[in-house]
C-alpha cells in the first residue's frame, strides 16, 4: 500500500471521526443524552452508507480506491460500535437493562439490515 493512499484514508477517518463528533454532540444536545441516540443515528447511518459504497463499487460504478477511501477511511473513523458497546455497558450498570438490551441487540440487528439496504440500493444503482 502507497504511503500516499495511507495518508489519504488516515485524513479521510479523521474526516469521519469529525463528524460523528458532530453528529453525536448536536443529537445529544437536542435530545438529552439519557439514551444514546447519537451514537445510534451514526451507527446505523454509517452501516447504510457503507453498504452502499460497496454496492457502488461492487456494481463498477465507484473506482475500488473510493471504495477504500470511503468506506474504510471516512466511514471506519465515522461509525462507532465499540462507543455502542460502552454505552450499553452504561445502561446495564445503571440497571437499566431493557435499554440495554434493545440498545445492543437493535443496533446489531438494525445496521446489518440497513447495510444490506444499502448494498442493494448501490448495486440496482450500478447496474
Amino acid at each position: 500500500m502507497s504511503p500516499a493512499l495511507l495518508l489519504v484514508v488516515a485524513l479521510a477517518g479523521g474526516l469521519g471521526a469529525v463528524a460523528r463528533l458532530v453528529v453525536d454532540g448536536e443529537v445529544r444536545r437536542r435530545l438529552g443524552d439519557a439514551l444514546p441516540r447519537g451514537t445510534v443515528l451514526v451507527n446505523l447511518t454509517g452501516s447504510l452508507l457503507l453498504g452502499l459504497v460497496t454496492g457502488l463499487a461492487t456494481g463498477g460504478l465507484l473506482p475500488p480506491l473510493a471504495q477504500v477511501v470511503v468506506g474504510t477511511g471516512f466511514l471506519g473513523g465515522y461509525t462507532t460500535f465499540s462507543t455502542a458497546a460502552v454505552e450499553a455497558v452504561r445502561l446495564a450498570t445503571a440497571g437499566r437493562w431493557t435499554a440495554a438490551v434493545v440498545d445492543a441487540v437493535g443496533q446489531l440487528v438494525a445496521a446489518v439490515l440497513l447495510a444490506g439496504l444499502g448494498l442493494v440500493a448501490g448495486l440496482a444503482l450500478a447496474g
